[in-house]
């Protein structure tokens, strides 16, 4: 199973000051804007998404279908397949996709310990 490029989701209290924080570490503005609440940012590899007021806690990301630089991939698992494979595997999902469609889907499922993953397919 192949569940797409990673990254984490982070529900921040001040978007402008945590922007500021990452861009200390190393990360960039990658994508996203001040006036719809979210950047998504980078270093390398590493991808962060901060959210401010649009979510609780904080959501482990998978995008089946992009790699880490959201290009779309030509051979990837979709997310109506993932959902298959977790169901037959008896893990128990928060939020399904319709198996009747095609394009676009998520998923959203946690962890044992209570962590939010969500399986969000774009393409």
């Amino acid at each position: 199973m192949k569940v797409g490029a990673f990254s984490i989701s982070l529900n921040v209290k001040n978007l402008t000051v945590s922007r500021e924080f990452y861009e200390k570490l190393g990360f960039s503005v990658f994508a996203g804007d001040q006036s719809m609440n979210y950047f998504i940012m980078k270093n390398g590899d590493a991808l962060i998404g901060i959210f401010q007021g649009m979510f609780e806690g904080n959501i482990i990301t998978f995008n089946p279908g992009w790699d880490q630089n959201a290009a779309q991939l030509s051979d990837f698992d979709d997310v109506r397949d993932i959902q298959k494979q977790l169901r037959e595997n008896n893990v128990n999902l928060l939020s399904v996709a319709d198996e009747n469609t095609t394009g676009p889907a998520s998923i959203v499922l946690s962890d044992p310990d209570g962590n939010t993953i969500l399986i969000d397919q774009h393409i």
